[in-house]
């Protein structure tokens, strides 16, 4: 298991400089992965490559490519590309999409689940180094060219955001593992560690993606994130996912406070079934305080005695 932390900078003169030194920061604390999201201005497994490459030994994961706008071709290339540029620490996160996204390409935003099926197929071919003939509904993999990077190994893992019931069906069959957010203890142990677990042949991956600070000002934090994150509200999937941990607001899901409160409510997802953890969201107070919050979870990862392990 590992305790990792998922970067983002803000008024940054130049974005891909930031969070690489942010991702030194962290790792000289002892963090031992960071995820990056995938929005509509950086490319995260190009930024991905260059932070693996730029701090050896830490794990570097996309959280998470919507399949929607994209083919398994290109994004199996990028995958893979990031696997040889960090001799194996890269970890490849996939999300459905929104119609948001998919408006964004001019596209609809239909077939959510086939498509992903489709996706997690080819790229699962593509990854593994299989002869890739695939035609399916919605996407088509015939490629003519080379496909396979050298220096891409081991195998790279592949994981989805996903939350209901269909998409961790696809998700236990096809993928390794899941990348909940806003899922709380509850939801994780009653809904998404067993639908994954049912449909998955192995064991899965369930890395639970969790806002977090540290900090000795939790009313300034709390008010924070109860503006920022108010977006999940009104998505589908998030407000589910929040009403099945009886939560009004996605801040009730954020964990604030000192490092003994922070610790314990890390300690309740791993109860829960979580494999892995990460801290989003850290810059919810100071600077100070992130890098309070990036200590802790350099601490954790360290400390042995915790519930917190080390994951290669």
């Amino acid at each position: 298991m590992t305790l990792g932390i998922a970067l983002a900078a803000t008024n940054a003169d130049n974005y891909v400089d930031a969070v690489v030194a942010q991702a030194r920061s962290a790792h000289e604390l002892g963090v031992g992965a960071v995820w990056l999201g995938q929005r509509m201005d950086y490319d995260s497994p190009t930024l991905a490559a260059i932070v693996g490459r730029e701090v050896p030994g830490l794990q570097v994961g996309t959280s998470a490519i919507p399949v929607i706008g994209r083919h398994p071709l290109l994004v199996s290339s990028q995958a893979q590309t990031a696997q040889a540029a960090t001799h194996g620490r890269y970890h490849l996160g996939l999300a459905l999409g929104s119609a948001l996204v998919a408006g964004a390409f001019g596209t609809e935003f239909e077939r959510p689940i086939t498509r992903l099926r489709e996706f997690l197929t080819a790229i699962r071919q593509l990854l593994d180094n299989e002869p890739t003939e695939f035609r399916g509904e919605l996407l088509t993999a015939t490629p003519s060219l080379p496909t396979t990077v050298p220096g891409a190994h081991p195998r790279i893992p592949v994981l989805v955001a996903a939350m209901g019931p269909q998409a961790l069906r696809v998700t236990g069959e096809l993928a390794d593992g899941a990348l909940p957010y806003l899922a709380g203890p509850k939801t994780l142990s009653s809904q998404i560690v067993p639908a994954l677990t049912r449909a998955s042949s192995t064991t899965p991956r369930i890395v639970a993606f969790v806002p977090a600070v540290v900090t000795a000002d939790p009313d300034r934090a709390r008010a924070t994130a109860i503006e920022r994150l108010s977006f999940y509200e009104r998505v589908p999937s998030y407000r589910r996912v929040l009403d099945l941990e009886n939560a009004t607001r996605a801040a009730d899901l954020a964990i604030i406070g000192d490092e003994g409160t922070v610790a314990a409510a890390i300690h309740r997802y791993y109860e829960a079934g979580a494999t892995e953890v990460v801290l989003t969201s850290t810059d919810l107070s100071t600077p100070e305080d992130e890098l309070r919050t990036w200590s802790l979870a350099g601490h954790l990862t360290a400390d042995r005695t915790a519930p917190i392990g080390g994951r290669s």
